[in-house]
């Protein structure tokens, strides 16, 4: 299976995250992770989007430092790097993903 690469916390850029952080299927797919708060499979979190696409998004995520995956077996398991982007830029992920929620409540055809 393949290993992917991640950036270290000092190649990890602000304009990066809140690039990958820009694009609503990636930003859904930020929220669904923080909220099971816990590793998942990549296929697991609903997305309205193809397959290949959603690749795409996770490239993207990945590279911008905001998640980490790891392959076990077959599986790739995807899981947020919390700590560390709370440690490079603190309260960075927590606000985007508060005000997102926030955004989405106000309104509902969200």
């Amino acid at each position: 299976m393949k290993q992917y690469q991640h950036p270290t916390i000092d190649q990890i850029t602000l304009t990066g995250v809140l690039h990958a952080l820009s694009d609503p299927v990636r930003l859904n797919f930020v929220q669904c992770l923080a909220n099971l708060m816990c590793e998942q499979p990549c296929g697991s979190i609903p997305t309205p989007v193809a397959k290949s696409t959603m690749s795409h998004h996770l490239r993207v995520l990945r590279e911008a430092g905001i998640v980490y995956i790891r392959t076990e077996g077959t599986q790739s398991l995807t899981s947020l790097r919390l700590d560390e982007l709370s440690t490079k830029f603190p309260g960075l992920l927590e606000s985007v993903l508060k005000a997102a929620l926030e955004e989405s409540a106000a309104d509902p055809a969200k």
